[in-house]
C-alpha cells in the first residue's frame, strides 16, 4: 500500500514497485509520488496528472498518447520506446530525463524546467516548447525542423547538428548554436537573434 509523506501530509508515496501492462486509461493522479518505480507497457492514454512526482523512475514502452501533464515532475526519469502522440506538459519538470526511441510528435510543452533533459537524436519535427527552461539539454542530431521554440533557454544546451530549419525560435537563448554545425535554413529569429548568430561566425556588422 502506499505509504503517506510525512513532509506532505496527503501525499502517496510509493517506492521500488514493478508495473506491468496495467490499464490506466483517463486515470486522474493528484497528489502522488513514484519513486525509482517502473512502468513497463502501460496505459497512460489521456491520463491527467496534476502534482504528481516520479523520482528515477523507468517508462519501457508506455502509451502517453494524449496525455495531460501539469505541475508534475518527472526528474531523472528514463523513457524508452514511449509513445507520447499530442502528450501535453504544462509547468512540469523533467530535468535529467532521458528520451529513448520514443515517439514525440506532436508534443506540446508549456513553461517548467527541462534542463539536462537528454534528446539527442530525437524526432521532434512540428514539436512546439514555449516557455520552457532547457538549460544544457542535449539535442545533438535532433530534428526540430518546423518547430517551435520560442522564448526557451537553451543556454549550455548541446545544439551539434540540430536541424531546426523553419523553425521558430524567436525570444530563445541561442548563445550555444554554433551555425557551422546545425541547419537552420529559413528559421525565424528576432534581429536580436541574428546579430547574436552573426558574431558567432566573426562578422562584424556597421552601418
Amino acid at each position: 500500500m502506499p505509504e503517506q509523506d510525512p513532509e506532505q501530509p496527503g501525499l502517496e508515496t510509493v517506492e521500488d514497485r514493478i508495473y506491468r501492462r496495467e490499464d490506466w486509461y483517463a486515470e486522474e493522479f493528484t497528489a502522488r509520488r513514484f519513486e525509482r518505480c517502473e512502468f513497463h507497457q502501460v496505459d497512460l492514454t489521456e491520463a491527467v496528472t496534476r502534482g504528481v512526482t516520479f523520482l528515477d523512475c523507468v517508462f519501457g514502452n508506455v502509451q502517453f498518447n494524449a496525455s495531460r501533464h501539469t505541475d508534475s515532475a518527472f526528474t531523472g526519469c528514463v523513457f524508452k520506446g514511449c509513445n507520447l502522440f499530442d502528450t501535453e506538459f504544462t509547468g512540469s519538470k523533467l530535468v535529467g530525463s532521458r528520451f529513448q526511441d520514443c515517439d514525440l510528435r506532436p508534443l506540446r510543452v508549456t513553461g517548467g524546467d527541462w534542463s539536462f533533459v537528454g534528446l539527442s537524436s530525437a524526432d521532434l519535427r512540428g514539436v512546439t516548447f514555449q516557455g520552457v527552461r532547457m538549460r544544457e539539454a542535449d539535442l545533438a542530431k535532433a530534428n526540430c525542423s518546423g518547430a517551435v521554440f520560442t522564448e526557451v533557454d537553451l543556454s549550455g544546451a548541446e545544439l551539434q547538428d540540430i536541424d531546426i530549419t523553419r523553425a521558430e525560435l524567436r525570444g530563445s537563448d541561442l548563445s550555444s548554436l554554433d551555425v557551422t554545425r546545425a541547419s537552420l535554413t529559413g528559421a525565424i529569429v528576432s534581429p536580436e537573434q541574428a546579430a547574436v548568430l552573426v558574431t558567432s561566425l566573426g562578422l562584424h556588422v556597421r552601418g
